[in-house]
């Protein structure tokens, strides 16, 4: 009898739990949320997430704060959201650097992986590669003979150890076997100063972060080191078509919660974030800034998520990358 009136307590309980999720969500914003953004102001990350808050506080009636904190590759910002209450009223503006890179690579991180609750994928840039239009290069094949009869005097540089632009690296050499020195910058706008004066020969980044570049042609994009071309440069070649496979590399963006965000919550941003990027508007200052556009489902983004992690984790074990 005391064990039945115990599972009986304890469904109620359930259940209770369940009601009060729902009725949270229900009135779900209430007050202003905070949208962290782990970069300074201007970058992509940025203009992303001023588009979808925008967007998200007019549907709403609440204000979707942009709160800037950069610091250490995205581990600040990302670190306070991951420590802040799950009742979905701080968000993080996700990127590889600070959600997946820094947690595998950095041994003193502050938190883990799965220290989020995916919100929604909003779309990825593919990355790009790179040189300065001096250099007899203008292909992947020419790109590879060039590094093969160059071996050990090729500088690539990066916007720094462990970013999404290193990372392309470490997929391209580990495809290819290729040898290079990498230099690490503070950001992409200093590497591609420097590519653009010679002192590096080739770097990954993406079409807005290299946009006044190309216009001026004071750069050349060699190849496309994504699963498809890019609409803006539709003769540029990808690597995977010119025969360098699993060198596939991305800057991506998403939405995410800290752990243990009530699930109805996660699920009535999910659904409204979904809405907003099938605005027309969306679509046309999205496609202006490179990006692919992705929605879909919580789980859909963990998977992604999980397999971006299981590459970096795989590099690692071969050597390509180190945790410090």
């Amino acid at each position: 009898m005391l064990n039945a009136l115990r599972w009986l307590a304890m469904v109620a309980a359930v259940a209770l739990c369940g009601t009060v999720a729902a009725q949270s969500a229900a009135g779900y914003p209430s007050k202003p949320v905070r949208l962290v953004v782990p970069f300074t102001p201007g970058a992509s990350n940025d203009i992303v997430a001023r588009l979808v808050a925008a967007k998200l506080g007019d549907a709403w009636g609440q204000q979707f704060i942009i709160d800037n904190r950069p610091g250490a590759g995205g581990l600040v910002g990302a670190d306070t959201v991951a420590k802040a209450p799950p009742d979905g009223y701080t968000l993080l503006l996700s990127n590889p650097g600070p959600n997946v890179n820094s947690p595998l690579l950095s041994k003193k991180s502050p938190y883990k992986v799965d220290d989020f609750a995916p919100v929604i994928y909003i779309g990825y840039a593919p990355l790009l590669i790179f040189t300065n239009p001096n250099l007899p290069v203008h292909n992947p094949k020419e790109l590879m003979e060039y590094l093969k009869s160059n071996a050990g005097k090729v500088n690539w540089g990066s916007s720094g150890t462990g970013s999404s632009l290193h990372i392309g690296l470490a997929l391209f050499q580990a495809a290819t076997g290729v040898q290079v020195t990498h230099i690490p910058y503070k950001g992409s706008a200093p590497a591609l100063t420097d590519l653009v004066g010679g002192q590096i020969q080739f770097m990954h980044t993406t079409t807005v972060s290299a946009d006044a570049q190309i216009r001026g042609g004071r750069v050349r994009v060699v190849g496309v080191a994504a699963a498809k071309r890019v609409a803006l440069l539709p003769d540029v070649p990808t690597l995977a078509e010119s025969g360098i496979k699993d060198a596939e590399a991305i800057v991506w963006f998403g939405l995410a919660a800290p752990a243990k965000t009530p699930r109805a919550i996660i699920d009535k941003l999910n659904a409204e974030c979904n809405r907003v990027l099938g605005l027309p508007d969306v679509k046309k200052r999205l496609d202006e800034l490179g990006l692919e556009v992705q929605g879909g489902t919580p789980e859909d983004f963990q998977r992604f998520i999980q397999h971006e992690a299981a590459r970096l984790s795989n590099l690692i074990r071969i050597g390509a990358l180190t945790r410090e």
